[in-house]
């Protein structure tokens, strides 16, 4: 490599960490946890999801953008739900959050629990959906093998937690029966409970990470989509409560901003990023 080859990737590379630096003011990490088709009023009535607005903060106005399930994962990622109004697999040759991350330095992973690995495509194997990871839809992943290596099991997870290894940004989807889609919302609060409580009671894991517990849709599909979301994290006010309209790309956009990624010119361009819910 000439010198001068050499000095370019150092000014790229100090350019990352300073903007890095700049950014990052509330959260170093975030990870996302899915659960499935739930209205926001039945969500609270489980204990669990009620016990965790005192300890976290609670989006009290936030909604999905579509339904069935699918285009709401995908306009969490790309910004947009790219007219995705069903759940069979999709292939998209769209720019994403992914692209943002790497290009800024961030590590990212999904975590799909009972997901074969292999950069499989299949619509289902065994109790994991496609249809509930969003990283796969993305052709400039799914047809990477280093990029879609970092899609893996939730077993990966535990053991990234053990080696405080997290990613700056992850997704975390439970399989058909833990994340209530085929058995409802006190099953997915128990899984949550016996998984993680642990977790959101530890300071440490807490430190510097965001974790945010929400739901694709509503139950019905007519209404408003009002979905359950807490935010959980070291930044965040335990018990607040939030009125600003959120959806799936207004948090994309919060992450955007928080890291200094910019946008990926879509829906999140014009999006409002929460503010209302932090420390200071």
């Amino acid at each position: 490599m000439t010198f001068k080859r050499i000095l370019v990737s150092l000014i790229v590379t100090l350019h990352v960490l300073c903007v890095q630096a700049e950014t990052g003011s509330h959260f170093k990490r975030v990870l996302f946890i899915i659960f499935e088709n739930t209205d926001y009023e039945t969500a609270l009535q489980q204990p669990y999801f009620q016990k965790l607005t005192t300890q976290g903060a609670l989006l009290q106005n936030m909604t999905g953008m579509v339904h069935p399930s699918q285009g709401n994962y995908l306009a969490l990622l790309g910004g947009d739900f790219f007219g995705v109004r069903n759940d069979n697999p999709v292939d998209l040759d769209q720019t994403n959050l992914v692209d943002l991350l790497e290009q800024s330095g961030y590590s990212w992973k999904g975590y799909m629990e009972n997901y074969p690995g292999n950069c499989f495509k299949g619509a289902t194997s065994g109790r994991y959906a496609r249809k509930h990871n969003p990283f796969i839809s993305y052709t400039d992943i799914s047809n990477n093998p280093t990029r879609c290596a970092k899609i893996q099991d939730y077993v990966a997870f535990k053991n990234d937690v053990a080696r405080n290894s997290l990613p700056n940004f992850a997704i975390l989807s439970p399989n058909l029966s833990d994340d209530g889609h085929d058995t409802g919302a006190a099953y997915a609060a128990n899984w949550l409970q016996q998984n993680f409580d642990s977790l959101f009671n530890n300071a440490n894991f807490l430190q510097d990470n965001l974790v945010i517990v929400t739901f694709d849709e509503s139950a019905g599909h007519s209404g408003a989509n009002h979905i359950y979301t807490v935010l959980l994290g070291s930044s965040v006010k335990p018990g607040a409560k939030s009125g600003q309209p959120m959806n799936q790309v207004s948090l994309l956009k919060t992450i955007e901003d928080e890291f200094g990624l910019g946008d990926l010119g879509r829906l999140d361009s014009k999006a409002s990023a929460l503010t209302d819910i932090w420390k200071q």
